[in-house]
């Protein structure tokens, strides 16, 4: 049975502010969005984690992002695991939800089912792009993998980037509920030190590859109000982020109570995909009806898989290419 608690948080993002320390944050919990993500697809269980820590960290990281914008994050390695991508769509309106996907590309005679998850992802790096609508340039931004966690990527990628100190405590797995099936929980807290006047130096940085971790941002009263939040966050326990008995607005009273948390309206999230078979044509209008021609089955289709969502999409390949005819020209064409 599903508690009130439950009811409000599960799948929602909720910003916070911490008024004596000059610290944001969000609180995110995860309980159908991600059961539904990695639903789509049989993943092994180190693809699995990879992916509910990537989807964790893209619900955290896009509810800043505006209305119709969309934020991406994709993992790229030379291991194993080849390729996390997910997608954070920004609500079309005011109190509307926002919509992730995900998916994940990968190796399997070259996985270990022992070994830690981060480990299979190999030398590579941690992209984020920000796709602001049409007119607009799309942002994108990279860190090496390094640090031993997704977490701690996306965490240098915030102090290189964008010289902002960023902590991520995050949980996820599969949860026993009772009354329940078995199904994907998750939850984490974000923290950001607010950004400081002046620069920092763009080189030697004190982390892993010379790469700026916060202490190369932060000084002074800033650094011991950041430290002290870190400690407070290091508290939390994996039950408390997950839920769903504790609810978002009680864990920060009870991690941050001497801070003066002051909360904001949550963003629900959903799982959604974009894709359509208008967007499927349209990847294909730049071929011509002879490349078309060695994509069609034996069947007399073309067809077309969405990595993320499964959605299977069928089409006439008279009607695809630089070359297409409509619909109504090639059923005169079929028919004689």
């Amino acid at each position: 049975m599903a508690t009130g608690y439950q009811l409000a948080w599960d799948d929602t993002v909720l910003p916070f502010q911490l008024d004596q320390s000059g610290i944001r944050g969000r609180v995110a919990r995860l309980d159908g969005v991600l059961d539904q993500v990695l639903k789509q697809h049989d993943y092994p269980p180190a693809i699995e984690a990879l992916v509910a820590e990537t989807a964790l960290l893209t619900a955290l990281i896009g509810q800043t992002i505006k209305l119709r914008w969309k934020l991406s994050l994709q993992v790229r390695g030379k291991g194993a695991a080849r390729l996390i991508a997910t997608d954070y769509y920004g609500p079309q309106a005011e109190g509307e939800p926002a919509r992730i996907r995900a998916y994940a590309s990968f190796d399997a005679e070259r996985l270990d089912p022992q070994a830690d998850p981060f480990s299979q992802i190999g030398e590579g790096y941690f992209a984020v792009m920000l796709d602001q609508g049409e007119g607009m340039l799309p942002y994108q931004g990279f860190t090496p993998i390094a640090g031993g966690s997704l977490s701690a990527c996306a965490e240098t990628y915030f102090a290189q980037s964008e010289q902002i100190p960023t902590r991520f405590s995050l949980a996820f797995g599969r949860s026993t509920e009772p009354g329940r099936p078995e199904h994907w929980r998750a939850g984490g807290v974000m923290l950001q030190h607010m950004p400081q006047t002046g620069g920092v130096a763009a080189e030697g940085g004190s982390g892993e590859g010379g790469l700026l971790t916060h202490a190369d941002i932060l000084s002074g009263e800033a650094s011991e109000d950041w430290t002290r939040a870190n400690l407070l966050l290091d508290t939390v326990e994996e039950m408390e982020m997950i839920g769903p008995s504790v609810a978002p607005t009680d864990l920060l009273v009870r991690l941050f109570h001497e801070e003066g948390p002051r909360v904001f309206d949550p963003q629900p999230v959903r799982f959604g995909c974009s894709c359509s078979e208008d967007k499927v044509r349209s990847t294909m209008s730049i071929y011509s009806q002879k490349d078309i021609a060695r994509m069609t089955t034996d069947k007399g289709v073309v067809t077309a898989d969405c990595q993320f969502c499964g959605a299977h999409y069928e089409m006439d390949p008279k009607t695809l290419g630089f070359e297409a005819q409509n619909e109504a020209q090639a059923g005169t064409q079929d028919g004689g």
